[in-house]
């Protein structure tokens, strides 16, 4: 029974680690850019075609110096449950954003344009088709609250 046990429990621990992936290499901003989204609707960015209606939507905007609008956001991400900021440098910043349950984990990337004074974003899943709406539920609620 120990040992029935063991391996359950052993297998249980291989799915959910599978579930996280590893961080994609391809990520960052370059030329101002992030990478475009995929096919698949588990991704959103503000810098998706804007008739694209399965992945864009719009950059957050801020007033006042960009060093207040970080500070505002990075408040914002660490007051989210399940969420770690990996990078947070310059006019970049890197989070991952991990799920309850399946423990599935979500890349989500902002840049800081200060010449436009927009955050523009990228939330993204690193496994699967379908994120069910998470990825935009997310970026909403981080929306909302940054306006607050």
């Amino acid at each position: 029974m120990k040992n029935l046990r063991t391996c359950l429990w052993i297998a249980i621990t291989v799915i959910f680690a599978a579930c996280s992936g590893t961080k994609p290499m391809d990520i960052g901003v370059k030329n101002g850019m992030f990478k475009a989204c995929p096919s698949s609707p588990n991704c959103v960015s503000s810098q998706a075609a804007k008739d694209d209606s399965v992945h864009t939507m719009s950059p957050i905007t801020y007033t006042g110096s960009m060093e207040a609008a970080k500070t505002k956001l990075v408040g914002i991400i660490n007051g989210m449950e399940r969420t770690t900021i990996t990078e947070n440098s310059g006019t970049y910043i890197h989070s991952e954003f991990m799920s309850k349950t399946m423990k599935f984990v979500d890349d989500v990337e902002f840049y800081f344009d200060d010449t436009n004074k927009v955050i523009h974003f990228r939330s993204a899943s690193r496994k699967g088709h379908s994120d069910l709406g998470v990825n935009r539920k997310r970026m909403e609620a981080v929306a909302t609250a940054f306006k607050k």
